[in-house]
């Protein structure tokens, strides 16, 4: 198939069908998470492949993922991922999803168990082991 017809959607198209703003496509795009096309006359053009990408991107970000962590999770998928392929990015980044909430659980229970952190005077306390 054509590469022009399968890369067919404007940054505006894009963003509408990822329900993310066009400056968020454009910095997908300029950070290599998704492959933008340039057309003759200079405009990016996008595929559907790229809105899934971006979904998994949302993903990511809610996750806690920086961008280069996501750029290290997508790099090497190829440009039409295989289930399978989309399937290791998923429990790649729930383990990623499951990480986070072990470190979230570790700073709430240092928020609300026996331990003082800072009494009245604002000096720090050590917390016992």
């Amino acid at each position: 198939m054509n590469q022009l017809l399968t890369k067919s959607m404007t940054v505006s198209d894009l963003a509408s069908a990822s329900r993310v703003n066009a400056s968020a496509v454009r910095f997908y795009d300029k950070h290599g998470l998704i492959a933008g096309e340039r057309t003759s006359g200079n405009q990016r053009r996008f595929s559907e492949e790229d809105a899934c990408r971006i979904k998994v991107i949302r993903v990511a970000q809610r996750v806690g993922l920086s961008v280069s962590e996501i750029s290290e999770l997508l790099i090497d998928l190829p440009s039409k991922p295989s289930s399978a392929e989309w399937a290791v990015v998923g429990a790649k980044l729930r383990a990623a999803a499951q990480e986070r909430i072990d470190q979230l659980n570790h700073a709430l229970d240092d928020l609300t168990g026996p331990v003082q952190l800072c009494d009245v005077s604002n000096s720090v306390d050590s917390p016992e082991a």
